[in-house]
């Protein structure tokens, strides 16, 4: 059953669901709703806790036997099963399926997955995730820039702020649709503010002192083909604690709209309607920036870029050999305009 992400604190104060499905291209939001969901397993005694990885060549009997065994050190178990493509493939689609026809007793599973296309939500298992007896299925769309005021003032409130209209516009220009860029200025804000005011100089302050090294800054050097500058932001990052992953995924976001707008691009649609059906949207002030990144690499190589982003991934995860500092040099590099004879230099 699909279930309104507005509606799922009140609905985990009731019994819980067999299956919980995420689903959604917004991280941020994405992951708040599996933090909402694991408090509540928590809070209800789920003890023990399972996460399974559906990545390349995963054993998907694995699922099924955490399923149908019992548990040494607990009554009630939380399995989470993270499937980063949205395609389990023929053997994960029957597993699903299998498990979702009956699903065992005191588990909660827990379904983190991508925005689904139209033909995956037409398939069986998709349907009985969506539809079924013991689901809940939450899907999380994007803010949206006519919603973003509106999200900023709800977020301000949580963190017991009050800002003007002038603040809120200004710190939604500062991020750009980006939630998780305005999150973090939100809690900045939480120690410059008096009283819990926030107004336009309070606003300032907080972009005046964030001119210090961070991932959107490394993006946008890159897209801008700053090569130098972004090399500086990233051994700024490295040298601040950024830890790789939060780096690598702001690189394979960004790598990952590339590749998108570029293959339809290419297949004839214009470059505005590119923008406007990406997830999310390019804003219009972003749109110069991510234009001239466009004319640097051909849909190919943009997809390859993104084939080096998994291997940095494979790295960090201790499953390939490298450094991924090393790696993801070489990636902003690239995504300059830079050929440093990786692996993707081979692609046009």
């Amino acid at each position: 059953m699909k279930l309104n992400p507005a509606q799922l604190s009140k609905h985990l104060q009731g019994n819980l669901a067999s299956v919980y499905a995420v689903s959604g291209d917004e991280p941020l939001l994405c992951q708040e709703a599996c933090d909402t969901i694991r408090a509540a397993t928590r809070q209800l005694g789920f003890s023990e806790r399972q996460v399974f990885n559906a990545e390349a060549n995963f054993d998907w009997g694995n699922l099924l036997q955490a399923g149908a065994s019992l548990s040494l050190f607990a009554d009630k178990r939380l399995l989470e099963l993270r499937l980063p493509s949205g395609k389990p493939g023929d053997k994960g689609s029957a597993a699903l399926l299998e498990y979702l026809a009956r699903p065992p007793e005191d588990t909660v599973l827990l379904i983190s997955l991508p925005k689904l296309d139209g033909s995956t939500q037409k398939s069986k298992w998709a349907k009985a995730l969506i539809d079924g007896q013991h689901t809940q299925f939450l899907q999380i769309w994007p803010i949206d820039a006519h919603q973003l005021p509106q999200w900023i003032r709800q977020r301000l409130a949580q963190a017991g702020l009050s800002a003007s209209q002038e603040a809120m516009e200004m710190i939604a220009v500062r991020v750009e649709g980006n939630l998780l860029a305005a999150a973090q200025e939100i809690e900045k804000l939480k120690l410059l503010a008096s009283d819990g005011q926030v107004d336009a100089s309070t606003v300032h302050a907080a972009v005046a002192d964030s001119a210090r090294f961070d991932v959107f800054g490394l993006i946008d050097a890159a897209l801008n083909g700053e090569a130098a500058h972004a090399l500086r932001m990233l051994e700024g990052l490295r040298g601040e604690g950024v830890e790789p992953p939060v780096v690598l995924w702001a690189l394979a976001r960004e790598l990952r709209l590339l590749a998108t707008i570029a293959q339809q691009y290419g297949q004839g649609m214009p470059l505005d309607k590119a923008f406007s059906s990406a997830r999310p949207p390019v804003w219009d002030k972003r749109r110069p920036l991510v234009s001239k990144a466009l004319q640097r690499h051909s849909a190919a190589r943009w997809a390859q870029l993104l084939l080096d982003a998994q291997r940095i991934d494979a790295q960090i995860k201790g499953q390939a050999p490298g450094d991924p500092w090393s790696g993801l040099s070489l990636l902003a590099l690239s995504i300059c305009g830079q050929r440093l004879g990786l692996a993707s230099d081979a692609y046009p």
